[in-house]
């Protein structure tokens, strides 16, 4: 393997590393008053629960789908490490989606108060917390993705297996043949058969991913709407604020 792949581990765990740092800036300033404490307080519980709830839903969806994927494998459809991809996908975007709304969450009333203060102090808070979405994401398919193919290439689509065969508990891991190696090398019908059946597994650790950003976007949707609608009845029917009056911050 080239020296160059060490570039991709070390560019996600930089990743990581700086939004842990934007992460600890960003939680050293002020949540300001105790009433701004207690709303974001509410705002949270408020998310945890979503999250909660959309996660046991997803949790039942995974399952079904990769109880699909393992009974395609047993039938030789796909290569048995297709439906760990899958999990493992959806369970680093789950993750990211989890840091991503815990830092939102944190941040908001920190972004208000830094608000308050300057216009600079609020936009350092709102895009540094910002930023730790967007670095997590890249930062941890980048590792899964390094990962996945260290492990298929390096430790499972050796030359003796490409050549022999490699089987566990009834499933072919990898379809051996004479005519993949030569003395001792994979050869270039064998390299044509390994990238295939990497690129097949690391499509499928896609797959669960967006699987998962496709729940957290249609049900974030309809939640962050219910909230928006729930505030616009509370200001103008408990308030009697009109909807678009500046003084209803809904």
């Amino acid at each position: 393997m080239s020296n160059i792949f060490l570039i991709v581990p070390i560019a996600s765990v930089l990743a990581l590393v700086f939004a842990w740092l934007f992460f600890k800036s960003m939680m050293k300033n002020s949540e300001g008053t105790d009433r701004m404490k207690e709303i974001a307080q509410y705002v949270r519980e408020g998310a945890m629960a979503y999250l909660k709830r959309q996660y046991k839903v997803v949790g039942i969806v995974f399952v079904i789908l990769f109880i699909l994927l393992t009974i395609m494998a047993y039938f030789g459809v796909q290569n048995p490490f297709v439906p760990i991809a899958f999990l493992t996908g959806g369970f680093f975007s789950a993750l990211c989606g989890f840091l991503g709304m815990k830092t939102a969450t944190f941040a908001s009333a920190r972004t208000a108060h830094g608000a308050s203060k300057s216009l600079n102090k609020g936009l350092q808070i709102a895009f540094r917390s910002g930023a730790v979405m967007g670095l997590v994401v890249v930062g941890f398919a980048l590792l899964d993705i390094a990962a996945w193919y260290w492990f298929l290439s390096e430790v499972i689509f050796t030359p003796e297996n490409m050549a022999s065969g490699a089987h566990f508990l009834g499933l072919e891991f990898v379809h051996g043949s004479a005519d993949y190696v030569a003395n001792g090398v994979i050869t270039e019908a064998g390299q044509r058969v390994k990238l295939i059946e990497i690129t097949v597994t690391m499509l499928t650790f896609g797959m669960g991913a967006s699987t998962q950003a496709l729940f957290a976007r249609v049900g974030g949707g309809i939640f962050t709407k219910a909230a928006d609608v729930g505030a616009d009845l509370v200001g103008k029917v408990e308030a009697g604020i009109p909807e678009d009056d500046p003084r209803n911050p809904a």
